[in-house]
């Protein structure tokens, strides 16, 4: 009896241990991705001031002595100022849990910014990728157990063109089709994501303008990765169906529903959870050029915007959020695939 207990008590502290090293490797991660970022985005040609006063002497016609002296008011950042010292000023804020204030939108916290923006980016690429994983994993299973079948050469061929399409030609193809000649959508008629005439609430007209203007950006992300998913489902299956146990499930007389569900489709779903966890982490930087394009409001757009204005602390904000998803997000999948796969939970304890 004590020595299955001590067994146990020394399965769990190994356990513990591997968590807390993967934790430990996360948040390090994080630290070291965000100080490139930090200093990689200091290296770019131009800074805030540079970009305004560039902005005002075309738009403005104005010369440059007067561009600089209408900026000199707007901006409370120092350029000159030492890029460690900076950094420091970071990094202490970070501490504390103050990301600091926009830039280019003087008085506007970043945290705010990202606080209103990620919703909208969550719900249009987290349903995108809802929808292309489950029907990839469907298509991609039913191809590969019945392969050779015209549904099979049929998803195939289509897998195969969607897949090899970029997503913003995609998307320039669904604007000129529904958005100009069928006129089914209006495409970029408002930024805030919603039809700006109807009154913010639970009902169902506002929730109805919500999946409208989210209709086309969804179909675009669809479209653009259900190929991807199909196709490694579909070489996975196959992969599968010459293991062992799925001969020895038909042996035993199974149902066949319960030989595709439990035996193959779960097993190999295994190797495209962490490719799913890391499409999670990616989702929000992932849609700068279709939010941009469908002018939907989310933390993609945001960035571009960022990006275009030189707007160093919006940059370091998105950018410490997109490492944060990914890395956290691979951590969930060490899980997810522990749940799915005894055997990976036995080797952890071993490790």
């Amino acid at each position: 009896m004590r020595t299955q207990l001590t067994f146990l008590q020394r399965a769990r502290r190994v356990t513990q241990n591997y968590w807390l090293r993967v934790i430990l490797q996360g948040l390090v991660t994080i630290w070291a991705v965000t100080t490139f970022t930090f200093f990689l985005i200091r290296l770019m040609p131009g800074n805030p001031i540079d970009i305004k006063i560039e902005e005002l002497m075309r738009r403005n016609t104005m010369t440059y002595d007067e561009a600089y002296r209408a900026v000199a008011t707007m901006f409370s950042f120092d350029p000159d100022r030492p890029v460690l010292l900076q950094y420091a000023d970071f990094v202490g804020g970070l501490v504390r849990g103050d990301l600091g204030d926009s830039l280019t939108r003087v008085g506007v916290p970043v945290t705010d910014i990202i606080l209103y923006y990620l919703p909208w980016t969550l719900f249009c690429v987290g349903t995108a990728l809802i929808v292309s994983f489950a029907l990839g994993m469907l298509m991609g299973l039913a191809m590969g157990y019945w392969r050779g079948s015209w549904f099979d050469n049929l998803i195939t061929t289509f897998a195969s063109t969607v897949s090899g399409i970029p997503d913003y030609i995609i998307a320039l193809l669904i604007i000129l089709i529904f958005g100009v000649q069928l006129q089914w959508f209006r495409v970029g008629a408002s930024r805030g994501g919603v039809d700006p005439s109807i009154t913010p609430g639970f009902t169902l007209e506002y929730i109805g303008s919500i999946l409208q203007y989210a209709f086309l950006p969804v179909l675009v992300y669809v479209l653009s990765s259900v190929g991807t998913w199909t196709l490694s489902m579909k070489s996975s299956t196959i992969s599968t169906l010459g293991e062992d146990y799925i001969a020895v499930a038909k042996a035993r007389g199974l149902p066949e529903s319960r030989v595709l569900t439990s035996y193959i489709g779960r097993n190999a779903m295994l190797p495209l959870v962490t490719r799913l966890a890391i499409s999670v982490g990616f989702m929000i930087g992932g849609s700068i050029i279709i939010e941009d394009m469908f002018q939907y409001p989310g933390l993609g757009r945001n960035l571009f915007l960022a990006i275009s204005g030189r707007d160093y602390t919006v940059m370091q904000g998105i950018f410490l959020v997109i490492t944060c998803a990914v890395v956290f997000s691979n951590i969930l999948a060490d899980f997810v695939i522990g749940w799915l796969d005894p055997r990976v939970r036995v080797a952890k304890k071993a490790d």
